[in-house]
């Protein structure tokens, strides 16, 4: 089968937007399928989305049988064969409207808004299916556009690679470093915490601001010798190390749109997660007290949790343990995906 994977990508930003579309692509050709990969840069600032509607709008893809859909707004792209695997909203406009990480309020936005949804509204019914990376994104499709969907969980690439080898005393936090990650809750809970659990946080940022922010907060509650802070590009054998290695994983932004590929790969290294009880899709994943440890988005509580992990080994690794099972549970395979995509 010809089938062409379209989304749209932040230029020089790399993360699950990119990663869902690629190592789709490689499954797909291990199965025999023909591939191509199409991306168009989006920027989601108001005064472009309408012109960027346009280019994905003109997009000719009758070459293809088959036509798979990922980030807003490649829903757009016409085909008589499309399905959508729809990660996420532009979520300024829909969730996160009248929220501080929203776009303005204003006579303008508003328009704008208007009309979003209403292109949304008719690209979503040309679809033959609409699938999504998680219930809260299935949930935000029915509330905000009317429009029924099958969550079908992303699974991480050779997903073998991930092991287990020991477990040390270091909670590691692998994703981009961004405020939204809110890698700063984990630096303020270190200071509350009485164990000597350690902490390492390791991933690249597009707002040098933020790096340095952390590096502030390690230096002014003297915590350089208990917490690392790597902010580079994490190798995908050198994260499988820090997974094999450490005690937990955590994973905390504020309402995630999946269980976040973090969460996952600390499952198959069979290591829990610490997350928090606001952080959206996280959640469908992570089960206090059955495979990881979900605590209010406090310091003081996050510090708890993490002191928990430290203090009863057996309990941490039973957590983990189940972390694997859970996988098998939700149906996190490329099996699956590949079965449903195609179907």
């Amino acid at each position: 089968m010809k089938i062409a994977l379209c989304s749209s990508f932040i230029p020089f930003v790399n993360g699950g937007a990119r990663n869902i579309v690629e190592w789709l692509q490689s499954v797909l050709q291990e199965h025999g399928h023909h591939v191509e990969r199409i991306y168009l840069p989006e920027a989601d600032t108001p005064e472009l989305l309408l012109r960027q509607f346009a280019a994905f709008r003109w997009i000719d893809l009758d070459a293809a049988d088959r036509v798979i859909c990922f980030r807003p707004q490649a829903h757009l792209v016409p085909h008589p064969n499309k399905v959508l695997w729809f990660i996420h909203h532009i979520r300024q406009f829909y969730d996160l409207w009248g929220t501080p990480y929203g776009f303005e309020n204003t006579a303008a936005n508003r328009k704008i808004r208007d009309n979003l949804i209403a292109i949304d509204n008719k690209a979503f019914l040309e679809a033959k299916a609409v699938f999504t990376n998680s219930q809260a994104v299935s949930d935000r499709l029915k509330s905000f556009n009317s429009v029924e969907s099958e969550v079908l969980y992303p699974p991480v690439f050779r997903p073998e690679r991930f092991f287990t080898r020991t477990y040390n005393d270091e909670i590691v936090y692998i994703c981009r470093v961004e405020h939204h990650k809110r890698q700063h809750l984990m630096i303020e809970a270190m200071q509350y915490t009485k164990t000597a659990v350690r902490l390492r946080l390791c991933g690249t940022s597009g707002n040098p601001d933020y790096p340095r922010h952390l590096e502030e907060l390690i230096s002014k509650y003297r915590l350089s010798e208990r917490v690392t802070l790597e902010n580079r590009w994490i190798a995908e054998d050198e994260k499988a190390g820090y997974l094999a290695d450490c005690l937990a994983a955590a994973y905390i932004p504020v309402d995630e749109d999946s269980y976040g590929y973090p969460s996952v790969e600390a499952c198959h290294a069979k290591k829990s997660v610490i997350t928090t009880s606001d952080s959206g899709g996280v959640l469908e994943l992570v089960k206090d007290g059955y495979n990881g440890v979900v605590a209010e988005p406090d310091p003081k509580d996050i510090a708890q949790a993490m002191d928990r992990l430290y203090q009863d080994l057996p309990r941490t690794q039973k957590l983990g343990r189940n972390a694997f099972d859970s996988l098998n549970q939700l149906n996190i395979s490329w099996s699956h995906v590949v079965d449903r995509l195609l179907a």
